[in-house]
């Protein structure tokens, strides 16, 4: 038996899943945890990592700590995404968060964060075909599944947080802006050489702000469990709805949006705009949410490689 803790430092949020593993594969989760930290916010031109979102880092990885502390010889596997991929001052907060929490992070390429997006929806969604879009706080990956084999994959400097500041009003957001967004957008997906083949596809959203859709949606139809996600179906018509819907409101009245987090509000409508744009773009009239990411990735390779040592 083997406690696995996977802990995922995003842009706008960390997260660390617990899970117990025996040497058949099989699991079960035994905690899940997540903290908004925004640590891609304001880091600007120089792309450097702010002394605020630090702190509220390492406070949230100081609560995870406390609880991965009380666990028997844990296996930890701690990764860092977009924001501490592209920031200049990498070495020093990596070193901070070893000094202070003990703990060693991997900075992962986009390339291997979509590998992993892609290892947690091939093993818990029955998807042949599809477009996989993760929709992070400072970056977007899409992986193009061509019979159930992942057959492209780029990350592509779209995010919740670097959109919604780049381009977008905290308050009630003008057409002017959104326009911008919008072209730019336009012109980051353009630029993506194989994506055309991707067209009439079905779309897999991951990531807070495709699921936070998936939330509104549940929410809207009443259903009993607003989170269980996985495997959750949208039209387009539901996505482009839901969009206008948040862009005709200030952002005091999102944050009263059932399904929306008050910790969302200012960044979901630049959180949004990819997926609505790329199923535009694509023609794709269906969305499925997956509630499996990265971190289920990572610990479907370990069971993978539990499950090779056994042999």
């Amino acid at each position: 038996m083997e406690t696995l803790v996977v802990i995922d430092l995003g842009s706008n949020s960390v997260r660390m899943t617990i899970s117990n593993l025996d040497d058949t594969g099989d699991h079960h989760t035994l905690a899940a945890e997540k903290r908004y930290v925004r640590l891609s916010e304001n880091m600007g031109v120089d792309q450097q990592l702010q002394p605020a979102a630090i702190e509220w880092t390492l406070a949230a990885l100081s609560e995870f700590k406390a609880i991965y502390d009380k666990l028997d010889h844990p296996r930890i596997v701690a990764v860092a995404t977009a924001a501490v991929r592209q920031a200049t001052n990498q070495k020093q907060f990596l070193k901070q968060v070893k000094d202070q929490l003990g703990l060693t992070f991997k900075v992962i390429s986009g390339a291997t964060e979509a590998r992993y997006d892609y290892l947690g929806v091939f093993h818990t969604l029955p998807i042949v075909n599809g477009l996989l879009v993760d929709t992070g706080g400072a970056s977007s990956e899409l992986i193009l599944v061509q019979n159930r084999q992942m057959k492209h994959v780029v990350s592509i400097p779209l995010g919740s947080v670097t959109l919604s500041q780049a381009y977008l009003e905290n308050d009630r957001i003008q057409a002017d802006s959104l326009f911008s967004a919008m072209t730019f957008v336009n012109n980051v997906f353009n630029d993506v050489w194989w994506l055309r083949e991707a067209t009439n596809l079905p779309i897999i959203g991951l990531g807070g702000a495709n699921r936070t859709l998936a939330k509104i949606n549940r929410r809207k139809k009443n259903f009993l469990n607003v989170e269980d996600i996985h495997g959750y179906k949208l039209t387009a018509t539901d996505v482009y709805n839901t969009l206008t819907q948040l862009l005709g409101l200030n952002l005091a009245e999102r944050k009263k949006v059932p399904g929306l987090s008050k910790d969302r509000a200012d960044i979901i409508v630049g959180g949004l705009v990819p997926v609505a744009l790329l199923m535009r773009l694509l023609d794709s009239q269906l969305i499925t949410f997956s509630n499996a990411g990265l971190r289920d990735g990572i610990l479907f390779e370990r069971i993978n490689q539990i499950k090779a040592e056994s042999h």
